[in-house]
């Protein structure tokens, strides 16, 4: 399946499941949107997942995401190499639409050990007059600060946006695109998504992810993963891709933990 191809059957896909009943008795209440970041519930975290969500933390609020670890594994030319990473992701609400974050790997193993770059990014939470569609961008830039074996010795400049809509109270779908530039080059990400809540305290979802990198093959993922609120601002997650091409890895997830602290 072509790069091309694969993006239209997930638009596709999207739009056919997204639109709306004809009526709905009760509005879907999303913690990812906007209108809930200043309410008594904790906002959703960006873990796990290729997107981030489309809510902000509400102001002076900060939120700690934390892989325990995250991991990649691949097999190319016969040799099957497995890396781990304990990516860290903190939030910082400045206002009730803008955080700030910064994002690292402090630790990362791959035959050898060290850390990864750093990425200093704001969050921007966008109005909408639809209580059912949410929508945020987030900017970034990251250094070059992690080991040579962990980092590519380049910055980044990052611009990515979430759109959400709200099925009804337990289901909603979000499509996510990014570009990334480094050294001259564009990086462009696409991913669609479908998210159900089972209950009030356990969550789940189906993702594709498409990447188009200038100079180099198309990577295509696809998988799921789950959530479960611990308490109400502790939720421990887990996540499953695999690859879907010989360019992309053959798998990569892992597990996590997000604390919010009010």
């Amino acid at each position: 399946m072509t790069a091309g191809r694969f993006a239209a059957l997930c638009v596709g896909a999207f739009a056919a499941v997204s639109m709306p009943p004809a009526r709905a008795d009760t509005p879907a209440s999303d913690p990812s949107s906007p209108s809930s970041s200043a309410s008594s519930e904790p906002p959703a975290f960006d873990r796990p997942g290729i997107a981030f969500s489309t809510g902000t933390l509400p102001r002076g609020g900060f939120a700690w995401e934390q892989g325990l670890p995250d991991f990649q594994r691949d097999r190319s030319g016969g040799v099957r190499s497995t890396g781990y990473s304990a990516d860290t992701n903190l939030r910082l609400g400045l206002t009730d639409t803008l955080e700030l974050q910064l994002a690292t790997s402090p630790y990362n193993y791959q035959r050898q050990s060290g850390g990864g770059d750093t990425a200093l990014a704001l969050k921007l939470a966008l109005p909408s007059s639809n209580d059912k569609f949410s929508w945020a961008v987030l900017g970034s830039a990251t250094v070059a600060t992690g080991d040579r074996d962990f980092s590519d010795g380049r910055d980044h400049y990052a611009l990515g946006a979430t759109v959400a809509y709200d099925f009804d109270d337990a289901t909603s779908g979000s499509l996510y695109l990014n570009v990334e530039r480094s050294g001259g080059a564009d990086a462009w990400t696409f991913s669609p998504s479908l998210s159900r809540a089972f209950s009030a305290r356990w969550g789940g979802y189906l993702e594709a992810g498409w990447t188009r990198t200038a100079h180099a093959p198309d990577t295509v993922v696809a998988g799921a993963g789950v959530t479960f609120m611990a308490t109400p601002t502790i939720q421990l997650d887990a996540s499953l891709d695999a690859g879907l091409n010989d360019a992309a890895p053959d798998w990569r997830g892992g597990v996590g933990v997000s604390l919010f602290f009010r």
